[in-house]
């Protein structure tokens, strides 16, 4: 399946080099080798530790500081940075992808670099210095890991709807590219295809190792604790390794999910043109196939009175027939008719061949049509909805797919990005936690709560912007490919960054005692999977519902956490 690939300009080097240099220059000013004091005494803040406090540099150089202004400035270029190395690694996945195109490169290599500068924060959280130290600082890594999370469900989830939403038609589906209602709660929304509930699905799915590694905590008891860190590690780098695959093999699934949907709708449209030639009703009353007529309809088809139907015949039956303008390969159409029918293979459909297959063909309607009421009425919405089956399932890409020039230079062009993003997000990520914790010294805010809110801004951005842009086209391909992004992100953080957090808990032998974090993650999750799961269609007012989950997560953390002392 084609999907759209977003070109992004490439920023500026010099704008990378001036925040080094201003970080550089600021370092000079506040660090602990020669402290400006008129400029230390602007920065400082009431309440700021002491002037002999002291702060270690990161890699020995980058600057460093013990006041409130001082650490702001450094979260805040340092997360540019992380912004950069993020927007960096997007454009070269995107355009190694549509050189490359899916495969491979696409389904494996490209997701696991999406997430890397998520995965390197939680890694460098609690990495270095001694184990006191890292159980301190390990709190920034799941800040980072449930604020993501949150974040892409909550907050973007519901600012996608708001720009993407179109009137809602007669069958409550969004209307391409029509927004004359406002900001109606209930007559304006968004659809996705069917694909974006699956992978919504998939999300649900990725919470199994959260579940595992606070199972001891939910039985109340220490014991066992690091064998369920273990099979959670485990779990969760099988998780990606199976979502990866899935995404390597899933051109594949929705191709015969395409097929399985064009056979059921060639299978109304002739049971409904069957039903509006008078020729009778095709089921009795007590919901029986009608022989009868079934055998009037084969004598009409049989044009040359041979008691069997060529495929020119049946040809000649799919041609007259109104598919509702759903395009079809009519030989296709005709195959699938006879490899129904034909059951003696000899490349005919005898009557009796006939009878048979319209009979198997009328109590596979049958037991998809509603109960209740007559039989007879009810092939014009069978027909209805094996269209909207076979609309949802289909590629209607309206992004055409070009040869890409030089693709030498092209290959070039995307490796270098992702080296120079990879670069950045691994030189930057500690200096950033480093930043983050001591801006949650200086101002007494526990480290989670800047963690939650901050660093996500830093590393989902980039893919945020995009989403929303994206998103504003108001078409439901454009609206089905953005949640389909946002919910691949959330299943990469609960199974790549959450095995890397694992992986350092279980290594360093670490604490575990992250439970209200959890609860929220697995509170957000499950309540957006299960609401997104087994609809395709949002209105407005499911936005409320998203944008209600983040203030509340932040307050059942504080709460469990200081005024239940859960941590």
């Amino acid at each position: 399946m084609a999907t759209r690939r977003q070109h992004r300009r490439g920023f500026p080097l010099v704008t990378l080099l001036l925040s080094l240099l201003a970080a550089a220059a600021y370092g000079r000013l506040i660090s602990d080798g020669a402290p400006s004091a008129p400029l230390l005494s602007v920065i400082r803040l009431s309440g700021s530790p002491p002037a002999e406090e002291k702060c270690e540099q990161s890699y020995g150089f980058l600057p460093c500081t013990t006041t409130v202004l001082g650490n702001l400035f450094l979260v805040l270029t340092y997360g540019f940075l992380m912004y950069k190395a993020a927007t960096y690694l997007s454009a070269g996945s995107e355009l190694l992808l549509e050189i490359m195109g899916p495969g491979l490169v696409g389904g494996l290599l490209l997701p696991i670099l999406g997430a890397l500068p998520d995965a390197l924060l939680v890694l460098v959280s609690g990495l270095s210095g001694s184990k006191e130290e890292a159980q301190s600082q390990v709190h920034i890594g799941m800040g980072l890991l449930a604020g993501s999370t949150v974040f892409l469900l909550t907050l973007l989830w519901g600012t996608c709807v708001v720009v993407g939403k179109c009137d809602l038609g007669p069958n409550r589906e969004a209307v391409d590219g029509t927004d004359t209602k406002g900001f109606s709660l209930t007559g304006t929304g968004i659809t996705t295809d069917v694909q974006t509930s699956y992978a919504a699905r998939i999300m649900g799915l990725s919470v199994i190792p959260f579940i595992i590694a606070q199972f001891p905590k939910m039985l109340k008891t220490h014991h066992g604790q690091r064998l369920a860190m273990f099979l959670a590690l485990i779990v969760s780098f099988l998780l990606v390794l199976s979502y990866c695959l899935y995404q390597v093999f899933q051109p594949w699934i929705q191709r015969r999910k395409l097929a399985y949907a064009k056979h059921k709708h060639v299978i109304s449209g002739i049971l409904k043109h069957a039903q509006m030639q008078s020729l009778g009703r095709l089921l009795n009353d007590d919901g029986t196939p009608n022989e009868d007529v079934i055998r009037k309809l084969f004598h009409k088809i049989d044009m040359d009175k041979s008691r069997s139907l060529s495929r020119a015949e049946l040809h000649a039956l799919i041609v007259g027939i109104n598919f509702d303008e759903v395009e079809f390969d009519r030989t296709d159409a005709v195959d699938k008719v006879m490899a129904d029918f034909d059951t003696s293979r000899n490349d005919i459909v005898e009557e009796e061949e006939f009878v048979q297959g319209m009979k198997k063909w009328l109590n596979e309607a049958k037991r998809n049509m509603p109960v209740g009421g007559a039989f007879s009425s009810k092939f014009n919405e069978y027909h209805e909805r094996t269209r909207q089956e076979h609309d949802q399932l289909i590629d209607r890409s309206d992004e055409a797919v070009e040869s890409v020039e030089n693709p030498g230079w092209c290959i070039t062009k995307a490796v270098a990005l992702l080296l120079l993003g990879a670069a950045i997000a691994a030189t930057f990520a500690d200096p950033l936690v480093d930043a983050v914790h001591n801006f949650s010294n200086a101002t007494h805010i526990p480290s989670f709560f800047i963690s939650f809110i901050a660093l996500p801004l830093a590393t989902n951005s980039s893919e945020a912007v995009s989403a929303v842009i994206f998103a504003s086209r108001k078409k439901q391909r454009s609206c089905s490919l953005t949640f389909s992004e946002v919910y691949g992100g959330v299943t990469m953080n609960n199974t790549l960054c959450l095995g890397v957090f694992l992986a350092l808990i279980y290594f360093r032998n670490l604490t575990w005692d992250f439970s209200s974090e959890v609860l929220i993650i697995l509170l957000v999750c499950v309540v957006m999977a299960l609401f997104t799961s087994f609809r395709t269609t949002f209105p407005l007012w499911t936005c409320l519902v998203a944008y209600m989950l983040y203030p509340f997560s932040l307050v059942i953390v504080y709460i469990l956490d200081y005024v239940f002392g859960w941590s």
